[in-house]
């Protein structure tokens, strides 16, 4: 059993959001509008990822299942 993975996705603009929300969310990696990026679930990830969760789509993967 592999360890946990996060699929974020970029699912609505940060048009009108503060300053601190834009920048959590290129620390995550993301630049554009329906992006995804994966990262390991981390205390710190989930962190950054509650900061924005009206903004992004998180779904929970299992290590071995890269789509």
């Amino acid at each position: 059993m592999g360890t946990k993975r996060l699929r974020i996705t970029y699912v609505k603009s940060a048009i009108g959001y503060s300053e601190r929300q834009r920048e959590t969310l290129r620390s995550l990696g993301l630049r554009r509008l329906h992006q995804s990026v994966e990262h390991p679930d981390t205390p710190t990830i989930r962190g950054m990822v509650a900061k924005v969760q009206h903004l992004v789509r998180v779904e929970e993967l299992e290590e071995g299942s890269r789509q």
